[in-house]
């Protein structure tokens, strides 16, 4: 059975940072691609920030470029998402998904959400003035 579970989840002031985590059990990590994606209240899903299956290769939305940063431990099925420079609009509930391999490249990154298969249960960021 795939889960994936996000952690990390916390309020913090603008300015301020804070790391998510999302688990991997029960599929060879390594094989999958990584996605975050947020959802806000009354807004659609977006995506945040994807990484390859390799790590080689990430991709950012723009209105993250530069503050937030994915990366991955495949020896610990585990990928993170490091968030700084918080705004009050990065408030959201936050999504790690996974993408099982398809003979596609190592080096491939998705920023779709239907690209991806599998979808943790999500974690909450609240950012505060």
């Amino acid at each position: 059975q795939v889960q994936l579970v996000e952690s990390g989840e916390g309020l913090v002031q603008v300015g301020g940072s804070l790391r998510l985590s999302c688990a991997a059990s029960g599929r060879t990590f390594s094989s999958d691609a990584m996605g975050w994606f947020r959802q806000a209240p009354g807004k659609e899903r977006e995506f945040i920030a994807a990484i390859s299956r390799s790590g080689g290769r990430t991709s950012y939305a723009d209105s993250v470029k530069g503050r937030f940063f994915i990366s991955r431990d495949n020896a610990k099925n585990t990928a993170y998402l490091q968030m700084n420079s918080l705004k009050l609009e990065d408030t959201a509930l936050y999504y790690c998904a996974a993408r099982k391999y398809r003979f596609d490249s190592a080096y491939s990154c998705y920023t779709e959400a239907p690209d991806y298969d599998y979808w943790g249960q999500g974690t909450q960021v609240t950012v505060s003035s």
